[in-house]
């Protein structure tokens, strides 16, 4: 939390060093634990995408009694949860510290105090069903915008991930998986930049082929809005190879790799190469044999035969078949499988550094429409972050950190700030490990023209 000072805490004594008194107090003055905040600020101040957002959802208050506008309030709430503050409740605190104050727009000391708790707690309470949709499309639009020009060929990685509840939201269902009662929302990620294209709340269930298909139909087609020519592949595993999606997919020339689930007829389609590679194994006495074939398969419910590559894998421990469909003409089963669908895997790591490191399933509203306002408040916090670390130059250790720890080297850094008739004054801690960077960073998120 930022340091703030309080003239009713008492001072306190520490243990002595060197036969010196140590005393302590909270009168150390505007000090606050987050000055990195103003990378944040100079993020959102390129990509206008706080401002954007605000201009969506309705406001009905009255213009002369507005204290806190929308994109103050959204603002305040968005560079909270990127510094680690991921309830309302901290912005309780937060409204008064000078850092966050000075990165809303606000002067430090005789500006007023940010939105507290309740207001925001108001606001995301607010969008119906409508306005989600609206700022849904627009943080679409906005990432299609953040490319200068359209691309060739997109890679979209599609999952869901287990977000516990603990009550009954609406929503939420217990899912026999996990043992929890869960949301399972979706994530759509770039799979070339790791940016977060969309997440979509949605019960705690394995969505069924016409719920991904319609995912799927409304997402590409507001890509192909900006991007008429440009290739579209989408990325998941075998739960969203259903035949509703697949069969969408091919009338709409969009490329697909899913993952398959065994059965009984491919198994028999791919035995005789499943036998090939338990025999050099065995003979050869060896850890591991690893091969890869492709057969063309059709279910009972598709409509045609598809294109199916299979990893085979023999150990001393046994015998494991992986499967993966695709209406992908090119590239040998080994590219396909290993290269192209195992990279999937970043995905992944997207959605813990999504969920875990900025806290995207605080999801405890009673109402789903709540709860999808604060994924996609996560998500803005996720954008600029990610932005944050795009500035650091390429042979820094940190341009490929995790978000973790890019805040606590970037925005957990201690300043002082001073505000005078005619200035701002901050001063930063002197010995900071991370001070030519951060520097540099001003110059490229803050200073530079957008």
């Amino acid at each position: 939390m930022p340091t703030t000072y309080d003239n009713t805490l008492l001072p306190f004594s520490l243990p002595s060093i060197c036969q010196k008194k140590v005393t302590a107090a909270f009168d150390g003055g505007r000090i606050s634990s987050d000055g990195g905040v103003l990378l944040l600020a100079g993020a959102d101040r390129q990509l206008g995408l706080i401002d954007t957002l605000a201009a969506i959802i309705p406001d009905h208050r009255h213009p002369d009694l507005i204290t806190h506008s929308m994109a103050d309030i959204l603002r305040a709430r968005i560079f909270a949860i990127a510094c680690g503050y991921p309830d309302a409740n901290d912005l309780d605190d937060l409204r008064k510290d000078p850092a966050f104050k000075l990165a809303c727009g606000r002067l430090p000391e005789s500006g007023d105090d940010l939105a507290s708790q309740p207001t925001m707690s108001r606001w995301e309470n607010a969008p119906d069903l409508r306005t989600l949709i609206r700022l849904t499309r627009t943080m679409v639009d906005l990432w299609c915008k953040s490319y200068r020009r359209a691309p060739t060929a997109i890679m979209l990685d599609i999952d869901d991930t287990a977000d516990t509840v603990h009550g009954h939201q609406q929503l939420s269902m217990f899912n026999a998986h996990y043992d929890e009662r869960c949301f399972l929302p979706i994530h759509v990620y770039d799979a070339a930049t790791g940016h977060c294209v969309l997440t979509i709340l949605r019960p705690g269930k394995t969505p069924d082929g016409k719920e991904v298909s319609a995912h799927l139909r409304r997402l590409v087609r507001r890509i192909r809005l900006h991007w008429p020519n440009t290739r579209i592949t989408i990325r998941g595993d075998s739960h969203y190879g259903r035949r509703e999606a697949m069969d969408w997919c091919e009338k709409n020339a969009v490329r697909y790799i899913f993952g398959l689930s065994t059965n009984a007829v491919l198994a028999a389609q791919v035995f005789a190469e499943t036998d090939d590679v338990c025999v050099r194994r065995a003979v050869g006495n060896l850890e591991v044999v690893r091969d890869y074939t492709e057969t063309r398969y059709a279910a009972k419910s598709w409509l045609h035969r598809r294109r199916v590559v299979a990893r085979i894998e023999a150990t001393r421990k046994g015998l494991d078949v992986r499967y993966v469909v695709t209406n992908i003409t090119y590239g040998t089963a080994a590219w396909l499988y290993d290269s192209l669908y195992c990279a999937r895997g970043q995905a992944e790591n997207l959605i813990k550094r999504h969920k875990n490191q900025l806290a995207s399933d605080r999801t405890s509203c009673r109402s789903p429409l709540a709860n999808q306002m604060r994924l996609i408040l996560h998500t803005v916090a996720y954008w600029l972050t990610l932005r944050v670390r795009d500035a650091i130059p390429y042979m820094q250790p940190l341009a490929s950190a995790e978000f973790s720890t890019v805040r606590l080297r970037l925005l957990k850094i201690a300043v002082r700030i001073r505000e005078t008739a005619t200035r701002i004054k901050l001063a930063f801690a002197a010995n900071c490990p991370d001070a030519a960077l951060f520097r540099g960073m001003i110059g490229a998120l803050i200073l530079r023209p957008t």
